[in-house]
């Protein structure tokens, strides 16, 4: 990687275009607010600082802080031009994470702006590039092993950031101001709502990332309106920066983030807690080694190479482009484990043809850089258990920006699998699955899970959320009270052990397992 490259990447340095900058001051003027103090922790080149002194009629401070040396020599400059003789104004080279906030932040006059424009970079991009432009280490939501282990601890600097700045704010009269992805605003608003801090007013103003930032992401203007007396735990939603009226509503309801809270209100009576049932498919990341195709009638990898292995093994497979376009299974996928943490080792005697052929490409899969993978048996996948072997199952993608379930049959007299991108649930009999299909696509099933679906977001159907719905419940609510219903609800609170065997073909395992 080029050196510019690399410096725009690992400080996620997207510049803010001045008209940009001029807009957003503009409409922080409309809102009313008029700042006593403008901050802006990282300024770049200074195009926010330049449009804030060019809007806002005599703030009494003005600070500007920047990493880069070659910045903070332009924003001088540019900020010189404009600003008044008399301001009290200091540009300066610092690191956001070295520099001492809460000293700097209690000295300065409120209402108080926090403005700009910080990095778009993740955690894990900074970490592949072995930068340290990052925050201390830390478990930043206190997740649990697995999910910190499968990514859910990444986050953007940005988020980081944000948290802080607004931690600054609390108890204080004042604004945050950023640009950031929407998925970032959504996250600060939530720790923001779940830790009390006082908040009067919140608004996302989407806009134009690949205009403004030659940026193929979903970006916003967050303002946070800042005050000791506030207690709002809602955010309106404006399509653009001019944009005269909220398109939605989200919020923090009963604990939980809520996207539509007018659906939510509606309909929250469906809502459950600790509920399983639907679960994610099987992760293994070696798709090339696990997946075949049938080409002229023989089994081929993603290597082009023919592979001869037991059928016992071997189970159709749907991915979410199979599921989005209601496609039959056209992939195999070998699954070399019935539970999670299952020996692998069997397979020497129960089907030696597929251990020959993952020994021959252990070194691929030992290659995988998950940590997941680390102290496993060899070849270990996960999302997998009994309940992956159901003859019947209702399936979604996660990835597809629709409310699409589709109901799964057998293929070729084996159970489906699906891929980690899908969420499924598994059914005993055709009986089971297409009441379960009919329950899911009512009405006050689809507005329920709207309720918490955030279409913009990476991957917008989630097993937390299709687990949210109470099956017992809605089939009250739908006059659908009966013993195959009644089957179904039971299955999303029961927790089979790892004792009991059939019939109960669905029971939870012991070992941790993905949820979404």
């Amino acid at each position: 990687m080029a050196d510019k490259k690399r410096h725009k990447v690992e400080f996620g340095d997207f510049q803010t275009p001045a008209s940009l900058a001029g807009e957003v001051c503009r409409l922080i003027a409309q809102t009313g607010f008029h700042p006593a103090s403008i901050l802006e922790p990282t300024c770049g080149s200074g195009s926010f600082l330049v449009a804030c002194l060019q809007t806002f009629a005599a703030p009494r401070r003005v600070l500007g802080f920047e990493i880069n040396a070659e910045y903070v020599a332009q924003a001088r400059k540019s900020v010189a031009a404009v600003a008044p003789s008399h301001l009290s104004l200091e540009i300066r080279q610092a690191d956001f994470f070295l520099t001492h906030w809460p000293e700097i932040i209690e000295n300065l006059p409120q209402p108080l702006l926090v403005v700009g424009n910080p990095p778009w970079v993740t955690n894990a991009a900074l970490g592949a590039l072995s930068s340290n432009n990052v925050p201390a280490k830390s478990n930043l939501d206190s997740l649990r092993g697995i999910d910190a282990l499968t990514g859910k601890s990444n986050f953007d600097i940005s988020e980081w950031m944000l948290r802080k700045s607004l931690e600054w704010l609390n108890g204080k009269d004042g604004l945050l101001a950023m640009l950031c992805k929407t998925a970032v605003a959504r996250k600060v608003l939530t720790f923001a709502w779940k830790n009390r801090l006082p908040i009067s007013s919140a608004s996302i103003h989407r806009l134009d990332a690949q205009k403004h930032f030659a940026a193929a992401v979903d970006a916003c203007l967050l303002l946070i309106r800042t005050h000791p007396a506030g207690r709002s735990r809602e955010c309106h939603v404006y399509g653009s920066l001019d944009a005269k009226s909220p398109a939605g509503v989200f919020g923090l309801r009963d604990g939980m983030l809520v996207a539509d809270i007018h659906r939510y209100e509606k309909w929250k009576n469906l809502a459950g807690r600790g509920l399983k049932g639907w679960r994610s498919g099987i992760k293994h990341d070696a798709g090339k080694v696990f997946e075949l195709r049938l080409e002229n009638g023989k089994l081929v990898n993603g290597f082009g190479e023919h592979v001869n292995v037991e059928p016992e093994v071997l189970f159709p497979l749907l991915k979410s482009s199979d599921l989005a376009g209601h496609k039959a299974p056209s992939r195999y996928l070998i699954v070399p484990q019935k539970r999670m943490g299952a020996d692998t080792t069997r397979l020497q005697t129960d089907a030696p043809k597929a251990w020959s052929y993952l020994m021959t490409h252990a070194h691929l899969l030992d290659k995988r850089k998950s940590s997941i993978y680390k102290r496993r048996p060899p070849f270990s996948i996960f999302g997998i258990g009994p309940y992956s072997f159901a003859p019947w199952k209702v399936a979604i993608s996660g990835l597809y920006k629709k409310l699409d379930f589709i109901l799964v049959s057998p293929f070729q007299g084996r159970p489906v699998v699906f891929d980690d991108t899908c969420y499924f649930f598994p059914c005993r009999s055709e009986e089971e699955s297409r009441t379960l299909y009919d329950l899911v696509t009512s009405l006050p099933a689809t507005e329920f899970l709207s309720a918490f679906i955030f279409w913009d977001a990476k991957r917008p159907v989630t097993a937390r959320i299709l687990n949210l719905l109470d099956l017992a419940a809605l089939a009250q609510v739908l006059g659908q009270q009966n013993h195959v219903t009644r089957m179904l609800s039971e299955r999303q609170i029961v927790k089979y052990t790892a004792e009991v065997h059939q019939p109960l073909l669905f029971r939870e395992e012991v070992a941790k397992h993905f949820d979404e």
